[in-house]
């Protein structure tokens, strides 16, 4: 399946390419945290997986709360530094709307929504559908 490149304009300009092809198993906050076997979302009818203990609310604090486990607290900024690992959190009016992790190559890679996974500029998903990045996340590289 191919992108819808109308819904992120930025990435024909920023250059992307799809690395493995649609799933409906998990999504990009998933993928982010490396989870392939879930869908994560902060559903009010407890339909989809979110972490145990989380408040199940579409908020910053929450999603930050939600990878933690992931992630040590924010990270400073998209900076490829060698052995950690990032998250970037993108969000819409303080709600967030998706997630990306950061490659070893500096680029990232993202789920979108049930389709295809991708490897990306970070500003590729800039715009009307994601909104901005709002927040990192780091580890330690080496952490599973």
């Amino acid at each position: 399946m191919a992108v819808n490149e109308s819904l992120f304009p930025d990435l024909v300009r920023t250059g992307y390419q799809i690395t493995s092809p649609p799933d409906p198993a998990y999504n990009c906050i998933a993928w982010a945290a490396g989870d392939t076997t879930a869908w994560w979302w902060p559903d009010p009818g407890n339909f989809e997986y979110w972490p145990p203990g989380v408040v199940r609310a579409r908020t910053l604090a929450a999603f930050i709360q939600a990878l933690l486990p992931w992630a040590t607290p924010p990270g400073p900024d998209d900076r490829l530094e060698p052995g950690w690992a990032k998250v970037a959190i993108y969000a819409t009016d303080e709600r967030p709307t998706h997630a990306a992790r950061q490659l070893s190559s500096g680029k990232w890679t993202s789920k979108l929504g049930s389709d295809d996974d991708i490897e990306h500029a970070l500003e590729g998903l800039c715009g009307a559908t994601y909104g901005a990045v709002v927040q990192f996340l780091q580890r330690p590289a080496a952490q599973p």
